[in-house]
């Protein structure tokens, strides 16, 4: 799914708001997430998952195109751990 089709879907199961809200909801939703892992938090949403962060070390990486070797700095980067239901939920319909 796409971030036009969520906005498709919500905006059809609430036709009391307008499309903009629709998109304003959104949008505030992902950037909440957003910030909330570049402080450094997590955010839970019970029956669906976890987002946060993890630290990657540094390390020594090659450049795919001339071969040579490049360092490639420690960063953090976005992690995401299914909830108890959404596991059930996938493993259920696989069936």
């Amino acid at each position: 799914m796409i971030r036009s089709e969520l906005l498709q879907i919500l905006a059809k199961e609430n036709p009391e708001l307008r499309a903009e809200d629709v998109e304003r909801a959104v949008d505030t939703f992902f950037e909440e997430i957003s910030r909330r892992l570049a402080d450094g938090g997590r955010v839970e949403l019970r029956g669906f998952g976890a987002f946060s962060t993890r630290q990657r070390d540094g390390r020594k990486g090659r450049n795919p195109r001339t071969g040579e070797s490049v360092e490639v700095p420690e960063k953090r980067v976005p992690y995401f751990k299914p909830g108890k239901e959404m596991r059930v939920r996938l493993n259920d319909s696989a069936e």
